[in-house]
C-alpha cells in the first residue's frame, strides 16, 4: 500500500515517507486516513487493481489491529518518556525510536 498526500500529480520524484502522527482512521467518506507528522491529512491508497472485497479485507484487518496498535503506541510513549530528558529532547528521542524501528523492521532500510 502506498500513501499519497492531496497534491498535484506533477511531482517528478516521490516524496519522502511521512510518519503518521496518530493511528489511521476511516474518515467520513470511508477512506483510510492518517495525520502525518507534518500536520497534513494523508489517504492510504490501495493498488488500482484491488477489488471491493480485497479492500474490505484490508479494512477489517486494520480494524482488528486497533488494540495492538494502541499497545505499541503506549509502549513507545513509555520508552520516549524513559529516555528523553535534559540530555535528549523528546523530538530527538522520537526520531531515534522511529529510525531504529524502521531499520529493525525493514531488512532493506539499512542498505545504501
Amino acid at each position: 500500500m502506498a500513501s499519497s498526500p492531496f497534491q498535484s500529480d506533477a511531482m517528478e520524484d516521490p516524496p519522502d515517507p511521512i510518519t503518521p502522527h496518530a493511528a489511521p482512521i476511516v474518515d467520513a467518506e470511508g477512506h483510510l486516513t492518517y495525520i502525518g507528522d507534518d500536520g497534513r491529512r494523508y489517504v492510504v491508497a490501495l493498488p488500482p487493481e484491488a477489488d471491493g472485497d480485497s479492500v474490505e479485507r484490508v479494512m477489517a484487518n486494520l480494524r482488528q489491529g486497533d488494540a495492538l496498535f494502541q499497545q505499541i503506541q503506549d509502549l513507545c510513549d513509555l520508552w520516549i518518556a524513559k529516555v528523553s530528558g535534559s540530555e535528549l529532547e523528546r523530538q530527538a528521542a522520537l526520531s531515534l525510536l522511529l529510525t531504529t524501528l524502521e531499520v529493525a523492521l525493514d531488512p532493506d532500510a539499512g542498505q545504501l
